[in-house]
């Protein structure tokens, strides 16, 4: 079937092309509003849609954004790709969604096909040695805000960030006071910056509390196999573990699995902490204690950053939020 062209509505119309261009971009021409509000219904009728490859290569800009994420099937990843798609059509932008699977080879290779496609920006949220794919986009002079994972050096980056300091020190000092004494901690990969500052923060507080045994950590990925592997291995090394701290919930729906199955009862035997505040954390039995992050309001600023970024507005700014201890049934 023939695509719809400016020379059907101008045919229609009985007008030129110039003039239905004119119309259609919202410039200004002088024509009656008759003829204009003519033109805008006649293109509404036959579903014309411009080409914004052929606007864009015109401008050198489009009214869109990159979204490169580690892992989509992880709800605090799809927490944020939707705020970010919310704010961003409030905004008339749209959004190219690309899932890196944590592989800095397909990483990169986004990172190209978003050069290509002459993306407005990106929004980036590394899955791991990311410097490659950061510079890919920066030498070809794509604003880039970085979300919930530092990327070294982060020196000339844009990010929005949660600390991971609050929220372990709330969770180890609530299970020290609900008398547990052996307190261990599941990682994700060490690959990644939020892990390393996960366990630093854990460090100092159980270290503090005159508690802190290498035994009881443990690095996995964030992931519902990686909370079942770590869990297994954590319980064959040490039997008197009397609570958990996963990175992240989906990690720790894998570690309840793995208790459930050794007929361990959560919270009597074992107490167990998420990360994240993911919206399954309520639909489970027990219900999750975790440490939130306010994800949405992450992805939500992240997007508006981006925005002063390529406006011009900002050159570089880090926005930071803190996290926080929810106490609910696990725990």
């Amino acid at each position: 079937m023939k695509k719809i062209t400016i020379s059907d509505i101008a045919q229609k119309a009985g007008v030129s092309k110039a003039t239905v261009s004119l119309v259609l971009n919202d410039k200004p021409i002088n024509v009656s509003s008759g003829t204009r509000e003519n033109i805008l219904r006649i293109s509404k009728e036959l579903n014309y849609i411009p080409n914004s490859i052929a606007r864009s290569l015109i401008t050198n800009k489009t009214d869109t954004i990159g979204l490169i994420l580690p892992d989509i099937v992880n709800p605090f990843f799809s927490e944020i790709a939707r705020a970010i798609e919310d704010t961003a059509g409030k905004m008339n932008y749209n959004v190219m969604l690309c899932n890196s699977d944590s592989n800095s080879f397909k990483e990169e290779k986004y990172s190209k096909l978003l050069v290509s496609k002459l993306v407005s920006g990106s929004i980036f949220i590394s899955g791991g040695n990311s410097q490659k794919s950061l510079e890919i986009l920066r030498d070809n002079g794509i604003p880039v805000v970085l979300v919930d994972r530092y990327v070294e050096p982060s020196k000339g980056y844009s990010g929005v960030f949660c600390s991971n300091r609050e929220g372990i020190y709330e969770a180890v000092e609530y299970l020290h006071k609900k008398n547990r004494k052996n307190i261990a901690l599941i990682t994700g990969s060490m690959s990644l910056e939020t892990s390393k500052l996960r366990l630093q923060a854990y460090r100092e507080i159980t270290e503090n509390l005159k508690m802190y045994n290498e035994n009881l950590v443990c690095e996995g990925n964030y992931s519902v196999e990686g909370g079942v592997n770590s869990t297994e291995k954590l319980l064959e090394l040490n039997d008197k573990i009397d609570a958990i701290i996963y990175c992240s919930d989906v990690m720790a729906l894998g570690g309840i699995k793995v208790l459930k199955r050794k007929k361990l009862k959560v919270p009597k035997d074992i107490s167990v902490v998420g990360y994240d505040d993911i919206s399954f954390c309520e639909y489970v039995e027990p219900e999750l204690t975790t440490i939130r992050q306010p994800i949405y309001d992450m992805g939500k600023e992240a997007f508006r950053l981006l925005i002063q970024i390529i406006n011009g507005e900002v050159k570089e700014k880090k926005i930071s939020f803190k996290s926080k201890l929810i106490i609910r049934g696990t725990a």
